[in-house]
């Protein structure tokens, strides 16, 4: 009884990680007749991301062990390309991100084998501890059952352990440049008072100057 609510109380830990881990997402695409389609992900520095990717006919009612064809490109945030196949119905893709910024996953229709029926395209985009096999994890370390639902609940933890790092010292580099920002605001304020004084008090003294002249004063 004991170790049941045990399980319970883990099971319910881990749906609330989960929750405020965003690690996993998937998305539903329609294609348009031409052009490319792309989803978009801001990634870390060292972030493992797989991704599945299948095409099926949207029309009505749906089919979806047809798999009309694409081109599939993934590109980094400089544009250098991670991942591209063509004539492909479905697959998968993962790498991992050596850089920082947003990375995209392009998708376009090859109109050549199906012109003038709507595609559709389904993605799975697995981030971090999403992407892990839990099964070969628990093959490795010989665990199961309780311990390995508290391997997954502290690789979770770990995650977003590293995130609220990652944000914090984002929300501190952010402070910094609105501090920065803020001073130079102040003294160029400063500077523009300032001279607008001098400017005001070399009026006054030409004004003066010049009606003494004309004996006005």
């Amino acid at each position: 009884m004991k170790s049941a609510v045990e399980a319970q109380s883990v099971w319910a830990l881990m749906l609330a990680v989960v929750a405020l881990l965003p690690a996993a997402r998937g998305v539903w695409l329609n294609m348009p007749s031409s052009g490319w389609k792309c989803v978009y992900e801001e990634l870390q520095t060292n972030a493992v991301v797989l991704g599945d990717y299948y095409s099926f006919y949207g029309d009505g009612d749906h089919n979806y062990t047809i798999h009309p064809t694409l081109t599939v490109k993934v590109s980094s945030p400089h544009g250098s390309t991670l991942y591209e196949k063509k004539k492909s119905g479905y697959g998968q893709f993962a790498f991992t991100a050596n850089e920082p910024g947003t990375y995209a996953s392009c998708f376009t229709v090859d109109n050549d084998d199906h012109t003038g029926n709507t595609v559709s395209v389904g993605l799975e985009w697995k981030i971090g501890v999403a992407t892990k096999d839990w099964d070969s994890v628990a093959k490795k370390e010989k665990i199961e059952g309780l311990d390995l639902e508290m391997k997954k609940l502290q690789d979770y933890v770990q995650a977003i352990k590293d995130n609220m790092i990652r944000l914090m010292s984002k929300d501190l580099g952010i402070r910094y440049a609105s501090v920065q920002t803020n001073a130079r605001v102040a003294h160029y304020s400063q500077a523009s008072l300032g001279l607008c004084i001098v400017v005001s008090a070399l009026q006054l003294w030409y004004l003066r100057r010049y009606f003494r002249k004309k004996k006005l004063i």
